[in-house]
């Protein structure tokens, strides 16, 4: 937008929707910005005015609401994106909410799946999409966050990003009240992965109400996302079954607690012989979050006993336990080939739903919630 161009909501995690039903005195206010210098008369002029008026409607009432946290969401608004995300799978990505609209992908890690569903699911709303690698933006040269994102914000709707770093880096690129940006993986969490996850599960299950979901090994950024995912989820129970010293980190759990008021069926573990089963589904990550070596050189032995195989769904789970894997997958170490092939296992469905729910999470942050 043009630096004329009328001020939307305060750049905050969660920003109203100004409804396109909005009094005649809105629109003629924003419409002055798009207005040239003299408007055509006769029949153009009609035309014109119409044309100047979509373009204002669609630019200046945009709801740009940024998803960085689930800790950001309500359980209303979780509900809607994980929904969504079954609708896409079900029926396809009709029509096209987002056709006109410009999505930047901005990785700095490497990525298969999650680069690849944002540029497919954007793509599909109808978006143009371009990629940004670790040093192709100013950023690399001393250009500060803030300015990146003010800039951006002009030539783009929405950026996707991905740092694997702290979070407030993202939330200063989500600064600017006319980017939307989107958490595709930080240090701490990745909310667009819970929301494919409980996607897949409300597809395999219809409700996840009175679910319980056991989630094996690092408590890394996927078990952190699903912890917060299911304080706001009602009914949704999660073991999360951590080796010692590998935990999702207390303050996550804390604000878990807090985003439920007290009410999620949140709990950590560090031994298999904890467990309370049978359990609905069995998850896993690779051991080794985004192929980052630990400093421990025997850190393996201390996953002793958390490798999903043959005999820890037989011994934890029922006949219709199902397997997930958030993926990449390390063969042989947290999973057997014969899990992750198996018919239990729904890790390539999962996958599918990593691009539908960043359909769900693009639509929703630029062009607001759809039915």
């Amino acid at each position: 937008m043009s630096a004329g161009s009328p001020s939307r909501s305060p750049p905050l995690a969660r920003r109203t929707l100004v409804s396109p039903r909005a009094p005649l005195s809105y629109c003629q206010i924003t419409l002055l910005p798009y207005l040239p210098p003299e408007m055509p008369s006769g029949p153009a002029s009609a035309l014109a005015f119409a044309l100047f008026l979509f373009l204002a409607l669609v630019k200046g009432t945009s709801p740009m609401r940024n998803l960085i946290s689930l800790a950001d969401l309500t359980p209303a608004e979780l509900d809607h994106l994980v929904r969504r995300a079954v609708s896409f799978g079900r029926d396809g990505i009709v029509p096209k909410p987002l056709a006109g609209r410009q999505i930047g992908l901005y990785f700095r890690k490497s990525s298969t799946r999650t680069r690849t569903s944002f540029w497919s699911g954007a793509t599909r709303l109808g978006a143009d999409v371009i990629t940004f690698g670790p040093n192709e933006l100013q950023l690399t040269t001393g250009e500060t966050v803030e300015d990146t994102a003010r800039v951006l914000g002009q030539y783009l709707d929405a950026l996707v990003v991905r740092t694997n770093g702290d979070v407030e880096e993202i939330r200063r690129l989500g600064s600017s009240e006319d980017l939307a940006v989107v958490n595709a993986l930080s240090l701490d969490e990745h909310p667009t992965q819970a929301i494919a996850d409980l996607a897949t599960l409300t597809e395999q299950f219809g409700s996840l109400d009175g679910l319980h979901l056991l989630a094996v090994g690092e408590g890394n950024s996927s078990g952190a996302a699903l912890a917060l995912a299911a304080a706001l989820t009602p009914g949704l129970r999660l073991t999360l079954l951590c080796p010692q010293g590998y935990e999702v980190p207390k303050d996550t759990l804390d604000l878990a607690a807090e985003l439920s008021d007290g009410k999620a069926l949140v709990t950590q573990i560090v031994t298999p012989g904890e467990v309370e089963g049978p359990v609905d589904a069995v998850y896993t990550s690779r051991w080794q979050t985004m192929g980052v070596t630990k400093e421990n050189p025997d850190w393996l032995s201390d996953f002793d006993g958390f490798q999903i195989n043959r005999g820890f769904l037989e011994r934890f789970g029922g006949p219709q336990t199902v397997f997930l894997h958030d993926l990449p997958a390390v063969r042989g170490e947290e999973v057997t080939d014969e899990v992750l092939d198996g018919p239990a296992s729904l890790a390539w469905r999962q996958a599918h739903h990593k691009m539908t729910a960043a359909a769900a999470v693009l639509e929703w942050c630029v062009a607001g919630a759809q039915d």
